[in-house]
């Protein structure tokens, strides 16, 4: 995650902040994890940044025909 690095902040140092498993940190990075709208809040907060900051690379990420 882009933000993450810019924040100088490694997968293991947000895990940290968060206090959760890094492992979760990389599944939510490659995609094989979501997260909710209260997770994205916490982790925005995380790194120094505001959530619509993430909403907004995530909907431009995200394919316009994308499956739920």
């Amino acid at each position: 995650m882009a933000a993450r690095k810019t924040a100088g902040l490694t997968q293991a140092d947000l895990a940290a902040k968060l206090k959760c498993h890094q492992s979760f940190i990389a599944r939510v990075e490659g995609g094989e994890r979501r997260i909710d709208v209260i997770e994205m809040i916490v982790l925005a907060r995380a790194i120094g940044t505001d959530a619509t900051t993430l909403f907004n690379v995530a909907e431009r990420k995200t394919d316009l025909d994308h499956r739920i």
